[in-house]
């Protein structure tokens, strides 16, 4: 069993940062071992994909709309992985989930329940 529990959700004014965290846990889950990712689905919307990073840290991939304003890190001592956010906008309003998986291509596999970010213009 594999537990993702997010933290660091919440209101912020358009121009402004948050950073969410994800801590990982699980009998046989070896954090470091698996690529993380975050996702984030918006009132109405499908969940769409908004970064991932490999298991070492070394490299890191983002949705093109989040480019130079969002950046993932991880601490493989701590199990855990962030989402530094700034810059925020409205259109960032939304549930925020961390994912789990064995590549960056296939980081869908396990996920948190999510915290919420909401932005206001």
């Amino acid at each position: 069993q594999v537990q993702l529990v997010e933290s660091g959700g919440g209101l912020v004014q358009a121009g402004g940062s948050l950073r969410l965290s994800c801590a990982a846990s699980g009998r046989t889950f070896t954090f470091s071992n698996y690529a993380m990712g975050w996702f984030r689905q918006a009132p109405g919307k499908e969940r769409e994909f908004v970064a991932s990073i490999t298991w070492s840290g070394d490299r890191t991939y983002y949705k093109d709309s989040v480019k130079g304003r969002f950046t993932i890190s991880r601490d493989n001592a701590k199990d855990t992985v962030y989402l530094q956010m700034n810059s925020l906008k409205p259109e960032d309003t939304a549930v925020y989930y961390c994912s789990s998986g064995p590549t960056t291509g296939q980081v869908d596999v396990y996920w948190g329940q999510g915290t919420q970010v909401t932005v206001s213009s």
